[in-house]
């Protein structure tokens, strides 16, 4: 299985693709994990691969190798397109963070983003996981809700995401993000 968690630095990517690994490691799994940065620490593009299967060699996704891509924002679900594969799953949180092109006004932000991945007969799953985050009671939660949605559409059972998320999560933010997780599943 290859999965691609893309968004900007700060909405925790790096959890969430610990969380994955910690899911497939619970079921047996090999696991490797590879994380890109960009200029994360002021609202760069981060990307973060998660591979696992019986036997995985590489952790890097190529261009039509992943079968789930989890955006933290829209623009990146469009800019990281090209890696998905025909028949994956594109899970997009409906947030738009502006980059620094949009903030200076040399660009607009591109309108439509999840309408024109959709008419590309891509599978999209949208999720408002910025307001399941405040639902769970931090916005920082993003991370989790979106872990959740994908959760709910992997082949792995739901205990075996609860316990990773208990190996993930330090204790005391444990019940915040398992709510955020629950609405994720859910919705």
């Amino acid at each position: 299985m290859n999965i691609m968690i893309v968004g900007v630095g700060g909405q925790g990517t790096l959890l969430a693709s610990r969380i994955v690994g910690a899911a497939a490691l619970r079921a047996g799994q090999q696991v490797k994990l590879s994380e890109v940065h960009g200029m994360s620490q002021r609202g760069g593009s981060v990307v973060t691969y998660v591979k696992y299967g019986e036997r995985v060699d590489s952790p890097v996704i190529e261009k039509g190798e992943a079968d789930i891509i989890i955006a933290f924002e829209e623009l990146e679900a469009y800019r990281n397109l090209p890696y998905l594969k025909k028949d994956g799953v594109l899970i997009i949180n409906t947030q738009k963070t502006n980059p620094m092109p949009v903030i200076t006004g040399a660009m607009t932000y591109p309108v439509h983003i999840p309408e024109t991945i959709q008419e590309k007969g891509i599978k999209v799953i949208l999720c408002d996981a910025l307001e399941l985050a405040k639902k769970a009671g931090s916005i920082k939660t993003v991370n989790v809700a979106l872990i959740g949605v994908m959760a709910k559409n992997s082949s792995l059972s739901k205990d075996i995401w609860e316990g990773a998320l208990t190996d993930a999560v330090p204790p005391k933010f444990l019940a915040m993000n398992q709510q955020a997780f629950t609405l994720g599943y859910q919705s």
